[in-house]
C-alpha cells in the first residue's frame, strides 16, 4: 500500500501527542495512525533507543523501531527543560490524546502529570503504559516484557511438559499492553462525546500479562490445579498439538466431535472415529497418547501444506508449521493487505479493516526530529 492511496481514516481530526518510546506505547499510537490520527511522536535528544536495536537496520535507523513508528511525526523536545515543557503544553492544547510510559513520578516532578494536565486540558485522554502502575506493592517499578511473562504466569505454561518455562517468542505482554491502551483510547474518546472530559488511562504490563492467561486462569479456578507446561498440545482439547508429517509438522486443532469424524475420514481411517477411547473430546482427552500415536502412523506419508489446506476446506482446524518468511510470502497475506510497502519501507498492514474509511500508510517512519520545523512552525 503506497502513501499516495491515503484515505481520511476513522481517527481524522484526532491529535495524538505520543511521548512514549521502545514498543508498548508507540504500537498503540501506530494504530491510531494507520487509522487517521495526526501522530506526533516526541523524543528525548538521544532519541528513542529502539533506534539502535538492531542490526539490521534502514539508513541508521534499526527495524525494531521501523516496525512500530510508522504514520508519525517526529520531533525531538527536552522535557526536563522549562522550555521543552512550555512547548509540549503549547502541543496540548489541541490535543485529543497524550500517550506516555515514563516510570510513574517522572512527569509529576516535571510539574506535567495527570493531576495538573486535567486543569490546564480537562478535554485531554492521558494514557499512560507502565510496568505495574504507580501504587501498591509493586507501584513503580519499572516493567519489561520478558519479566512480565515470568512473573504472571506466562512461561510456566509455555514449553515442553519436560523442558524448562520458556519465554513466547514474540513480546506478547508488551504487544497486548498496546492494543489494551489502544483499546482504552477509542472508550475514552467515546464517553468525551457525551461528558465533554477526559480521563485517565492506567494500563499496565502487569495486568496485561495476567489477561492473556485463559484458559489457564480459568481452569486453576475451577479445579485448584496449578497448570503445567503441555508443548504445544492444548490442556482441555484433543487432538491440539502439533505431529509430524512426511514434510514437517502439521498442527491440528480439532474442537468437537464433528471435525474429529472429519480428521478420521480424511486420513481413510473412518475407524478412529468410532473407536470408543476417542468417542468424546473427554475420551481423547484420557487417552492422549494412544491417539498420538495413531494419528502419526496416519500422517506419516503427508505433505503438511497439501493435507492442512485439503483439513480446511472440510472443515477441520489445521495448519503446516510456516517460518515467519513463508507467512509474509504467501499469496493470502498479499491478499489481505498485510505487507505494506513504499519506497525502502515494508512493514506488517493493519489487521483492523473498515470497509469505509481503511487503515493507510500515511507516511514512512520519522527520522529523529524529522518534523521539528513543521510542528514548530504550526504554533
Amino acid at each position: 500500500m503506497p502513501v499516495s492511496t491515503l484515505t481520511a481514516g476513522a481517527l481524522a481530526g484526532c491529535r495524538v501527542i505520543d511521548l512514549s518510546r521502545v514498543l508498548g506505547g508507540p504500537y498503540c499510537t501506530q494504530l491510531l495512525a494507520d487509522h487517521g490520527a495526526d501522530v506526533i511522536k516526541i523524543e528525548p535528544p538521544a532519541g528513542d533507543e529502539t533506534r539502535g536495536w538492531g542490526p539490521p537496520f534502514l539508513g541508521d535507523t534499526a527495524s525494531y523501531f521501523v516496525g512500530v513508528n510508522r504514520g508519525k511525526r517526529g520531533m525531538v523536545l527536552d522535557l526536563s527543560a522549562p522550555a521543552g515543557q512550555e512547548l509540549l503544553r503549547r502541543l496540548l492544547a489541541d490535543a485529543d490524546v497524550l500517550v506516555e510510559n515514563f516510570k510513574p513520578g517522572t512527569l509529576e516532578k516535571w510539574g506535567l502529570g495527570y493531576d495538573t494536565l486535567s486543569q490546564e486540558f480537562p478535554r485531554l485522554v492521558h494514557c499512560r503504559v507502565s510496568g505495574f502502575g504507580a501504587d501498591g506493592p509493586l507501584g513503580g517499578l519499572p516493567g519489561y516484557d520478558a519479566c512480565a511473562q515470568a512473573m504472571c504466569g506466562l512461561m510456566s505454561v509455555n514449553g515442553d511438559a519436560d523442558g524448562p518455562a520458556t519465554r513466547v517468542g514474540l513480546p506478547v505482554v508488551d504487544m497486548v499492553t498496546g492494543l489494551n491502551a489502544a483499546v482504552a483510547v477509542l472508550l475514552a474518546l467515546n464517553e468525551r462525546a457525551r461528558s465533554g472530559l477526559g480521563q485517565f488511562l492506567d494500563i499496565t504490563l502487569y495486568d496485561c500479562a495476567i489477561s492473556l492467561l485463559h484458559p489457564h486462569a480459568s481452569n486453576y479456578f475451577f479445579s485448584g490445579k496449578v497448570p503445567a507446561r503441555t508443548g504445544n498440545a492444548h490442556p482441555n482439547i484433543a487432538p491440539y498439538e502439533t505431529l509430524p508429517t512426511r514434510t514437517g509438522p502439521i498442527f491440528l486443532a480439532v474442537g468437537n466431535n464433528r471435525q474429529f469424524a472429519a480428521l478420521a475420514q480424511a486420513l481413510q481411517a473412518p475407524q478412529l472415529a468410532g473407536d470408543a477411547r476417542f468417542a468424546s473430546n473427554a475420551d481423547r482427552l484420557l487417552h492422549r497418547q494412544a491417539l498420538r500415536s495413531e494419528l502419526s502412523a496416519l500422517l506419516a506419508g503427508h505433505d503438511a501444506p497439501r493435507l492442512a489446506e485439503q483439513l480446511l476446506r472440510q472443515g477441520v482446524p489445521a495448519a503446516a508449521v510456516q517460518t515467519v518468511e513463508d507467512v509474509l510470502n504467501h499469496p493470502h497475506t498479499r491478499h489481505r493487505d498485510m505487507v505494506w510497502e513504499d519506497g525502502d519501507y515494508r512493514g506488517v498492514g493493519s489487521p483492523v479493516k473498515l470497509s469505509r474509511t481503511p487503515a493507510s500508510l500515511r507516511r514512512p517512519p520519522p527520522a529523529l526530529g524529522e518534523h521539528d520545523a513543521e510542528i514548530r512552525g504550526a504554533r
